[in-house]
């Protein structure tokens, strides 16, 4: 992707400006070279850090097809707007940052088990992302999810490839991220919005064949 004022911009670039904070003392320059190392020697501070797991979740995606969409979607017309490609980059940037802690249920009751908001929205976009011809821009989880059996609504945009049909992959997104949050999760998901916002071109978009 082409940022007028800044000149390329890489997957590293897009988390570039995360507060250490949220990466427990970590910088992503720290976690690209981990992430090229094959994560190997494991470094225990980086696998049991929320943030940095999340991070590097999100550098895995980046730096997959979804970037190379992104990339070649932009590169294809200069002068389309792509204030929506931006803000993909914006909302992988800001899921790295694990948010609230949502509960899981525990054999002991001496025990509090969580995972992260950050977790879970990466979870619904790598579910979404990977539908053939889909990309997750947005990730939205509405409601108390820090309160077990709270109603929780889900909401996600997307850009779907040119060719295919928009509604029929909607109610597959759906299905899909439906299908990811009971297997993974607690939550009490009362519904799931996908909203496609935005149509890429078929030559951008994954190798399965559009329907």
């Amino acid at each position: 992707m082409r940022d007028d004022q800044e000149g390329d911009v890489g997957p590293e670039e897009v988390l570039d400006g995360l507060d250490p904070e949220f990466l427990d003392g970590h910088s992503v320059e720290e976690l690209s070279d981990y992430l090229d190392s094959g994560r190997s020697p494991r470094n225990p501070d980086i696998e049991n850090s929320p943030g940095c797991l999340i991070a590097l979740d999100a550098l895995g995606r980046l730096r997959s097809a979804t970037w190379a969409m992104l990339e070649a979607e932009a590169a294809e017309d200069r002068g389309r707007d792509d204030k929506w490609i931006k803000n993909v980059m914006d909302n992988i940037s800001r899921e790295a940052r694990a948010g609230r802690d949502i509960p899981i249920t525990s054999v002991d009751p001496e025990v509090r088990l969580t995972v992260t908001e950050g977790s879970v929205r990466g979870l619904i976009r790598a579910a979404g992302d990977g539908v053939g011809g889909a990309i997750v821009g947005r990730v939205r989880l509405d409601g108390d999810v820090t309160v077990p059996g709270e109603p929780i609504s889900i909401d996600v945009t997307a850009s779907g490839v040119f060719g295919r049909n928009l509604l029929e992959l909607a109610r597959e997104m759906r299905a899909v991220i439906g299908a990811s949050l009971r297997e993974h999760t607690e939550l009490n998901v009362t519904s799931i919005d996908v909203t496609i916002q935005d149509v890429h071109t078929q030559r951008t978009a994954s190798t399965e064949v559009p329907r």
